[in-house]
């Protein structure tokens, strides 16, 4: 295959994997709008409320304390472990020579273009850069909603459960971004290997959303 119809064959297939996971998540939006409950996001979004409400009002203070814990740490970690992904990947994008060739181990339709090749690592930094902006401000409105949930009800006039709940979804919301960001990597890293893989990384996340995003 001659290096022209290579370079038509990744820009075209590229730009449709980016494209199906847009439709996708613009399904999972209009879903949630309409029908929250048939979705896992809806339905641990609705499970939150309760559980705040239900802190509140016995003052659990330890177990909003120990879960909020879990959190943390779970968002730390993984805002951790996205920092130091992307930290290299950039450094192999600086640093990179003839790591193109690579994308032709696995894969006969890749373009092996320095640019391209560039533009791929580039992004798959940026990505794990995205998930670690996001698991960084979960952390902070967990820190925010451990200070919030446990002020004394005579001294919390100004603040109220919804209040609480608002700042405690900031943080899902954010956590989510950030997971979503990790499972986007998979099909980033397979791009390396050339456009086939890209599409059927896409696809087989997309088949994998769609079942964990399904309410029970």
């Amino acid at each position: 295959m001659n290096a022209e119809l290579i370079q038509h064959f990744e820009y075209g297939i590229s730009p449709a994997a980016f494209l199906l996971v847009f439709i996708y998540h613009i399904f999972l939006a209009r879903k949630m709008r309409k029908d929250p409950l048939s979705t896992s996001q809806g339905l641990t979004r609705h499970t939150r409320e309760l559980w705040v409400r239900d802190v509140i009002a016995g003052s659990r203070d330890i177990l909003a304390i120990q879960t909020l814990r879990n959190w943390t740490m779970g968002a730390t970690f993984l805002a951790s472990t996205a920092i130091l992904i992307s930290l290299g990947t950039f450094n192999l994008a600086v640093t990179a020579d003839k790591q193109g060739e690579l994308s032709q181990v696995l894969g006969q339709f890749g373009s092996a273009h320095p640019g391209l090749w560039l533009s791929k690592l580039i992004l798959l930094g940026a990505d794990f850069l995205f998930a670690f902006f996001n698991f960084s401000l979960a952390i902070r409105y967990y820190n925010h909603t451990g200070f919030m949930i446990n002020l004394p009800k005579e001294t919390n006039a100004e603040i109220s459960v919804g209040d609480v709940i608002e700042i405690l979804e900031r943080g899902a919301t954010h956590y989510f971004l950030g997971m979503r960001a990790y499972y986007l990597s998979i099909p980033l890293l397979l791009w390396l290997f050339g456009p086939i893989w890209l599409f059927a990384g896409t696809c087989l996340l997309v088949a994998t959303l769609y079942r964990l995003d399904r309410g029970v």
